[in-house]
Parts: structure tokens; C-alpha cells; sequence
């Protein structure tokens, strides 16, 4: 499998998955500003939509958005990262999955932008304060959003939770969700992708 991929956005998602389930993959690189590959690839040719992740699999086919992609990677070492398709604790994550997509993911897209007024900027970070409140209150009594195992929903939401120190969106009032990104952080398979994304630095090699 190939994931296309640019560090830190969603994609940080399923490159953490397919690390935590211990597939094989090529990790690709796209430079969204100018939407080209390493190699001066036009990335559009390759997913018409623009964006990551995007999924290639051995076959050639390839799946984009990041719940789908997520989900196609738990199946692929089923019991790992998600329960199995058609149980009530899979819609369980799938209605994690959704919360986090349209809720939170979606919510943070303003702030990306420089343009975008201060108070839709305050507006924003007030709906993102309703949607922590809700999250904050699971994470106060489990370690992880469906209980106490890592999954797909999780990584997702590490994901999203991430950008909040570069938008600066203060997490302070949440501890439930500070300690959740300390925790996911801590995790080595998690650790290792951040340190491949250059988003976190390798832990120096014992003397």
C-alpha cells in the first residue's frame, strides 16, 4: 500500500494506523501548497480532489477521506484497531469517527486561514470549546474513546487535537484531553510517525 500523505494534517491519522497495526506501506509526501510530489509529480493527477490522505492499494485502486481510510486499515487486521464491521461497538467508532470529521476537523478549518476575521475566529474556537466539553467528558473516566483500547477513532482525534497548540486554541480548560495527547503521544508506533512526519524528535540512542 502507498499513502500520500503531508505532516501533520489528517493524514497524520492513518499513517499512525497502519503503523499501529504493523502493515506494510511506502509513505509519499505531497507538498499541498503546490500540490506536486517529491519527484515534481502533479499530486492532482493522482487524487483529483487535492487533498490527504489518500490511500493507493496493491491492487492500483485507491480511497480517499480519512474515516473511510481508517476503517479499510483496521479491517485489514481486524480485532486491532476497530471491532468488527457490523456490531454495535463498530458503529460505536464509526459514530466517533463522524463526530470527530464534521465537528471538530471541519470546525478547525477556518482557523487555517489567514484571512479569516478575528471574530469568526472567536466564533469558531466557542463551537470547538461546545465539541471539547462533550469529548472531555469521556476521556475523563476511560483512557480512549470507546474504552480502554486504542483505535482508529483515536487517532483521528490525536490528530485533530494536535493542531490546537499551532491555531493556538487553549486546551488548558480540558485536562481530560491534554493528558489523552500526552498519552497517544507516548505511544511508540504514534511516536515513530511523528518523528517520520518531523513532527516530533527521535529519542536519542542510549550511550
Amino acid at each position: 500500500m502507498k499513502l500520500y500523505y503531508s505532516p501533520g494534517a489528517c493524514s497524520l491519522a492513518p499513517h499512525i494506523a497502519l503503523s499501529e497495526a504493523g502493515l506494510s506501506y511506502d509513505a509519499v509526501k505531497v507538498d499541498l501548497r503546490k500540490h506536486v510530489l517529491a519527484d515534481g509529480t502533479d499530486y492532482t493527477t493522482i487524487n483529483p480532489k487535492g487533498y490527504v490522505p489518500l490511500l493507493e492499494l496493491d491492487d492500483g485502486q485507491r480511497l480517499s477521506e480519512a474515516a473511510v481510510i481508517l476503517q479499510y486499515i483496521a479491517d485489514r487486521k481486524p480485532g486491532s484497531l476497530a471491532p468488527a464491521a457490523g456490531t454495535m461497538e463498530r458503529y460505536r467508532v464509526m459514530e466517533w469517527l463522524n463526530f470527530i470529521a464534521t465537528e471538530l476537523h471541519k470546525q478547525f478549518g477556518p482557523l487555517w486561514y489567514p484571512d479569516t476575521p478575528e471574530a469568526t475566529r472567536d466564533k469558531q474556537r466557542a463551537t470547538l470549546a461546545k465539541r471539547f466539553d462533550h469529548v472531555s467528558k469521556t476521556l475523563a473516566t476511560q483512557p480512549y474513546l470507546t474504552g480502554e483500547a486504542f483505535g482508529i477513532a483515536d487517532a483521528y482525534l490525536f490528530t485533530i487535537l494536535n493542531w490546537a497548540g499551532m491555531l493556538k486554541v487553549d486546551l488548558s480548560p480540558w485536562p481530560s484531553l491534554q493528558k489523552f495527547l500526552a498519552r497517544v503521544a507516548a505511544r511508540p508506533q504514534v511516536h515513530a510517525v511523528l518523528v517520520a512526519e518531523g513532527l516530533a524528535k527521535a529519542e536519542p540512542v542510549p550511550a
